[in-house]
């Protein structure tokens, strides 16, 4: 007899419990990894002997892979099966975590990490599927709050984390962590989930994967380089954006036009998942930015230690966690473009706190802006996710989330590279300005050491640098407070009221 999944654990309480935990599990590894091992790449550095610009292919390998995995994950589901394609992603994961911590090379962690962001990248988008599967459609927003946990806390305790098993074991527990983890929730998998539906008959686009995998790997190197080689007067970064925009623009062409396409144009007609994925580029671009300029700044400017560093944004993270259950709760009784519109505007007034920061703030100062946008996050993030799936088809899910997951992250790439690149030749600006008042001539510097003026002005070169840096980054904050702020009118396209849709075989399981 053939049942839904939410009618199937309606009958197992149990089981819906423990497969919650679990899916929550592998939600957290895998949202863990995009920002634990950030903070060990100088030890790795030095252990691996290798320079700045080589380094960073350790997290360039594996967000490409990634990402060019994401858009792998209907297709994949469909052959597979979703518990099948689920449980050999986490094995695949672990496994490959542990090859990194094992790594002698820079080569052979660069080729591990790959690996681990190929097999690690359905994941997220898996998990959110059977998140929505396992749970009736009117409580998607109690669950999108649970799965919304694990995707925010990975990002948020990521750097505490992996700074903390730096300092008191070694970079590679970074990635042993996973180990352990990643061997119980397979476990806990191959369990409690139950098999769905195959499609073996299914075609590969494989034109379609091709040109969407050029141009994400396109972009991706474009981000990743275009600091190091000074962005537009580089020929390589010229080359890399033509090549993205081409592949990119051959991608749009072919799925609208081929039969049977890689990504079914079908699931952006549906206006709710088109403007929250629109929104969901915007708080990319914005959240994600914010945790990573954020302990820089912490570290380089006002001189806090790792561990200091992860106790400052800590904050963050615990008021996320109180508001997403709250919001997941509030959706059926509160219009969830309210709750959206709320956590912008906390967004907005955090990022706006944030750019009056200078370098005499407290760690008060860190803890009220954390916590305004830890509200804000968890305000806007389920009520975002119920509202984007509530009235798609569920015959799409596989792939909608998969693009729902990459564009996301594609927002926190470009959204990292625009506003790196902002701090840095602001720097140079702000340098260049407040150099032009330091000269020994200057009745000011005369007047503080009348007897050597030169060694005044010399002394108050380091200063001069700091406060530059620190003006880039406040204007930075101001930058991405306008941008949070620009997903407001998006929220008058967004249709509150679900309507039903019949499920197609894919999402039944079949049960004696």
């Amino acid at each position: 007899m053939a049942m839904p999944l939410d009618e199937y654990f309606k009958l197992h309480p149990t089981k819906l419990k423990l497969l919650v935990a679990v899916v929550m599990a592998a939600t957290i590894m895998q949202a863990l990894d995009s920002t634990i091992a950030n903070v060990a790449l100088p030890h790795m550095q030095g252990s691996m002997s290798a320079a700045q610009d080589q380094i960073s292919w350790v997290l360039t390998s594996y967000m490409i892979a990634t990402a060019i995995g994401m858009t792998m994950t209907g297709f994949l589901t469909a052959r597979l099966g979703r518990t099948r394609l689920f449980c050999f992603s986490i094995i695949g994961f672990t496994v490959s975590s542990m090859l990194c911590g094992i790594a002698q090379s820079l080569p052979e962690i660069v080729i591990f990490r790959t690996l681990q962001g190929l097999s690690g990248a359905c994941l997220m988008p898996l998990s959110q599927t059977i998140m929505m599967d396992i749970f009736p459609r009117e409580k998607f927003g109690p669950a999108m709050s649970m799965w919304g946990m694990g995707v925010m806390l990975g990002p948020i305790f990521g750097p505490t984390l992996g700074g903390w098993l730096t300092e008191n074991y070694s970079w590679r527990w970074v990635f042993f962590i996973n180990v352990p983890f990643g061997v119980l929730t397979a476990m806990g998998v191959v369990w409690l989930l139950p098999e769905t539906a195959r499609n073996r008959l299914k075609a590969f686009d494989m034109r379609g994967f091709a040109f969407l995998a050029v141009a994400l790997t396109s972009i991706q190197l474009m981000l990743d380089r275009g600091e190091t080689l000074d962005w537009f007067s580089s020929p390589e970064i010229v080359v890399e954006l033509f090549v993205a925009l081409m592949a990119f623009y051959l991608f749009i062409v072919h799925i609208f036009t081929t039969e049977k396409p890689f990504v079914p144009p079908a699931i952006y007609k549906d206006i709710n998942f088109s403007v929250g994925t629109i929104l969901f580029f915007v708080m990319g671009m914005t959240l994600f930015t914010t945790m990573t300029i954020l302990p820089t700044m912490l570290q380089n400017l006002l001189g806090y230690p790792v561990i200091t560093t992860g106790l400052a944004m800590m904050p963050r993270g615990i008021a996320t966690m109180i508001t997403m259950g709250l919001s997941g709760r509030l959706i059926g009784k509160v219009d969830p473009r309210l709750l959206v519109l709320s956590g912008l505007l906390l967004n907005f007034f955090a990022m706006w706190e944030m750019s009056h920061f200078d370098l005499n703030a407290r760690m008060v100062d860190f803890a009220i802006s954390g916590v305004l946008q830890g509200l804000g996050i968890g305000i806007m993030f389920p009520p975002m996710n119920a509202l984007a799936f509530s009235t798609l088809d569920p015959k799409y899910r596989a792939d909608s989330t998969a693009m729902f997951s990459l564009v996301r992250n594609m927002g926190s790439s470009i959204g990292i590279s625009v506003i790196i690149a902002f701090i840095s030749q602001h720097m140079q600006i702000n340098h260049a300005l407040l150099n032009e008042f330091i000269t020994p001539f200057s009745r000011s510097i005369q007047n503080l050491a009348p007897e050597s003026p030169w060694r005044a002005g010399a002394a108050l070169v380091g200063e001069v640098n700091r406060q530059s840096s620190m003006i880039a980054y406040v204007d930075a904050f101001r930058l991405m407070a306008y941008a949070s702020i620009a997903g407001v009118p998006f929220l008058l396209l967004l249709r509150p009221k679900k309507k039903a849709a019949a499920l197609d075989p894919e999402h039944m399981v079949v049960e004696a």
